[in-house]
């Protein structure tokens, strides 16, 4: 089978990876254009155009698929590609119908979560940042709305209670390749059968804002957990900004204590607002590395009652 592979960051990588050694003919990798980034603002490559280049795919860079010349030019490539599917995952840009009519079988996309629940950018966040207990991932036919088109295959994983973005995010790249996999076997036996999304229970994920980040502890305990796991939380400590990446919930309370309070200095436990506590487990001071906290609190000694943020 040829097909297309569009898709930009690390979460795409496994997909690409699983089309190029699963014996298909993946004949260009489209993605988003290099960025510039660092000090010197050199130019980067997205981690999907590394891994093509890798195996030696032809990769193509359009700004853009709806309008101007690079979108014309990319209709007339693709065209002239004549693939039998376009898969995409994570690539970033809305395909106009004209592309999602081009290829025999149609273009089918893969999504971190189970739709129709958190639609749109951010659904692996979003499902940490409301406390989910299951996600997973969906491969669907594309259609000219957000991610509304017919779904074809669901695998459902459990989110640990602990677990953050990161670690849930490399999950299900994992995850999405095998999806793809399974999902393109089906279509070629002709065993899929395509479901309609119920818009009724449709759910959207809109991007990540930096303030969301910031840790008000006047919220429950389990939503400060979850600011952390989902969008990795930050706060100020001796007026330095503190980044906290992993936390966990205590069983104890400290309903006397004041929000944001340091109630436990040996295992940096803070007081929010519900009385519950939260110790963090992984941090990072400014002008310091991210570390574990163990190590961080044998530099660094804190004042018991001492208020964050």
């Amino acid at each position: 089978m040829k097909i297309v592979f569009m898709g930009t960051p690390d979460f795409a990588v496994p997909c690409l990876k699983a089309l190029a050694e699963g014996g298909h003919e993946v004949a260009a990798v489209f993605t988003q254009p290099d960025k510039p980034k660092g000090r010197g603002y050199k130019m980067i490559p997205t981690p999907v155009k590394k891994a093509a280049q890798e195996y030696g795919i032809p990769v193509y860079q359009p700004a853009s698929l709806r309008r101007g010349e690079d979108a014309e030019a990319a209709f007339e490539q693709l065209k002239s590609i004549a693939p039998d599917l376009i898969a995409v995952t994570a690539y970033g840009q809305i395909l106009p119908k004209e592309i999602l009519e081009l290829p025999r079988l149609g273009c089918i996309n893969i999504h971190a979560s189970l739709l129709p629940k958190y639609r749109g950018a951010a659904p692996i966040n979003w499902c940490i940042l409301n406390g989910e207990a299951q996600t997973g991932v969906t491969s669907m036919m594309m259609s000219e709305g957000l991610d509304t088109g017919d779904m074809l295959i669901k695998r459902t994983t459990n989110i640990g209670e602990n677990e953050t973005y990161e670690q849930l995010y490399s999950r299900l790249a994992e995850m999405g390749g095998e999806v793809l996999t399974e999902t393109i076997a089906a279509l070629e036996k002709g065993e899929i059968v395509p479901e309609k999304q119920d818009d009724s229970l449709s759910s959207y994920s809109p991007m990540i804002r930096k303030e969301m980040s910031a840790l008000d502890f006047s919220k429950s305990a389990a939503e400060i957990h979850n600011t952390i796991r989902g969008v990795t939380g930050f706060t100020s400590l001796g007026g330095k900004r503190l980044k906290v990446y992993s936390s966990v919930i205590e069983k104890e309370t400290a309903p006397e204590a004041a929000n944001g309070e340091i109630v436990n200095t040996e295992a940096f436990t803070v007081k929010c607002g519900d009385g519950g506590l939260v110790t963090f487990r992984e941090v990072q001071l400014e002008g310091s590395k991210r570390m574990n906290t163990g190590d961080f609190l044998r530099g660094r000694k804190l004042t018991k009652g001492e208020i964050l943020g």
